[in-house]
């Protein structure tokens, strides 16, 4: 039976107010309006921007929310003027947008969309500022214009990507995130293969070995660098760091010199590429210092706080050593993600390592209890358990 055009009642996981356990209950989710997609979501996982913006420190409170923004699911319905999707294909919702029409999106060089670039205190669609989601006549908040933590969700058609119906969304779901806020997958793996672009035989270092950082670190060994250095304070995460092709670690704690020396002793100069994961000011500053004079490139990943500053000697800059930035590992969300996603089916990408805990639908705070504790990479949450 068809359920296209009709308010849908479904199960949610609604944050009634900050740093609240979530609470799954049932909420209707209203048909998707021009340009709008509504979509069954199979799988969904928490990531470490859920649990910042659940926890409301640092940015204005909006609640009552349906958090989550990295899933996949199937389109069960499209509303007027949709043509790229259509019921029955599968997708994965993204965090930010690709519009396809304004200069960013025309550009090869960018993928920061004018129209659906990401906006974390809009909690209403972008076609008439309302919300889709309801509880007894009251609205509910959307969060990122993805909302996962529901079993349905209405999403603007260019933050769907279209993908492969025979990939595993239990595993390809995990990059539709690719948000900074140490916690991205895509964007750590993309700040390396689409932005550092270290050749094969080279040496990369990775700053961070949380999520970011091992993503950053299997971008290295997708790319065949031979010496890939992982940096952490704590060395509990080496050997877990192996598996993502990590060759050698430091441990600043473990030197009385500035790491940015030690690397640069280590390789005889300093590295080719280097991929800064925590958001520190001071490991910015190391990455950019560590990386090899005449072609060294440094690629931020990591989020600072709002007030942070570094600085560095303009000798660095002269001594041709460059420093970039990058958002979402510079992909194309509707554009590329499916290719990466093939990459993924064609195994050249491997992803299920990064999935370290499952969870039904019932236990979602359970995933929350996992990563506050700092427990695993990604914990899997299985909507039709």
């Amino acid at each position: 039976m068809s359920t296209a055009g009709q308010v849908i009642r479904c199960k949610a996981a609604v944050a009634w107010e900050a740093g609240k356990p979530l609470s799954v209950e049932e909420i209707e989710v209203a048909p998707p309006q021009k340009n709008e997609v509504r979509v069954k979501i199979h799988f969904t996982s928490l990531c470490h921007t859920d649990v910042y913006f659940w926890e409301a420190k640092g940015q204005n409170p909006l609640f009552p929310r349906i958090l989550g923004h990295e899933a996949g699911g199937v389109v069960e319905s499209v509303g007027e003027g949709v043509t790229d999707v259509e019921p029955g294909d599968h997708v994965l919702p993204i965090f930010t947008g690709e519009c396809k029409e304004c200069p960013h999106c025309l550009s090869e060089a960018s993928n920061m969309c004018d129209l659906l670039r990401i906006n974390t205190e809009r909690g209403g669609m972008l076609h008439d500022g309302q919300t889709r989601f309801s509880k007894d006549g009251k609205p509910i908040y959307h969060f990122l214009g993805t909302s996962t933590f529901s079993e349905y969700t209405v999403v603007h058609v260019g933050q769907v990507a279209k993908i492969n119906p025979e990939a595993p969304l239990d595993k390809v779901c995990v990059l539709s995130c690719g948000m900074t806020y140490s916690s991205s997958l895509l964007a750590g793996f993309g700040a390396t293969v689409n932005v550092a672009k270290p050749k094969k035989g080279g040496s990369v270092a990775v700053f961070g070995l949380g999520a970011v950082g091992l993503a950053a670190a299997e971008g290295a060994r997708v790319c065949e660098a031979s010496r890939i250095i992982g940096i952490d304070l704590n060395p509990n995460r080496f050997e877990e760091a192996k598996k993502f092709g990590c060759t050698e670690f430091v441990n600043p704690k473990d030197h009385n010199k500035p790491v940015q020396e030690v690397i640069s002793e280590m390789t005889g100069g300093g590295v080719d590429c280097s991929i800064e994961c925590t958001g520190s000011t001071q490991a910015m500053v190391s990455a950019f210092e560590c990386v090899h004079d005449g072609w060294g490139v440094a690629v931020l990943v990591g989020v600072p706080s709002r007030d942070d500053s570094f600085k560095t000697h303009p000798i660095h800059f002269l001594n041709e050593r460059t420093l970039r930035g990058t958002f979402f590992g510079n992909y194309k969300p509707l554009s590329d993600i499916p290719g990466v996603v093939e990459k993924y089916m064609k195994r050249e990408l491997e992803l299920d390592k990064f999935i370290t805990h499952s969870v039904p639908f019932l236990d979602i705070n359970k995933a929350f209890e996992y990563m506050l504790r700092g427990e695993g990479l990604r914990c899997m949450i299985r909507m039709d358990a």
